[in-house]
């Protein structure tokens, strides 16, 4: 029985292999080469990605948790 190793999260080094923004989706594809994608482009080619990938990892729940900052923030 071969035992499959879980894929670490996602970090801030992780970046999108489409623009180098921070990535959020990671795909895997069946050859076991993966793609990173930012969560403007995983969405761009969700349909695409959804018909080659072995499995889809999303993370990009994470940008709505993220609180906000800039100018108003800092009063």
């Amino acid at each position: 029985m071969t035992a499959l190793a879980e894929r670490p999260a996602l970090n801030a080094t992780d970046r999108c292999d489409r623009c180098g923004a921070q990535a959020y989706v990671r795909v895997e594809l069946s050859s076991g080469l993966e793609l990173l994608f930012c969560a403007h482009h995983a969405r761009a080619y969700e349909d695409k990605l959804r018909d080659v990938a072995a499995s889809i990892h999303d993370e990009s729940g994470q940008l709505a948790a993220t609180p906000a900052t800039g100018a108003d923030a800092e009063a």
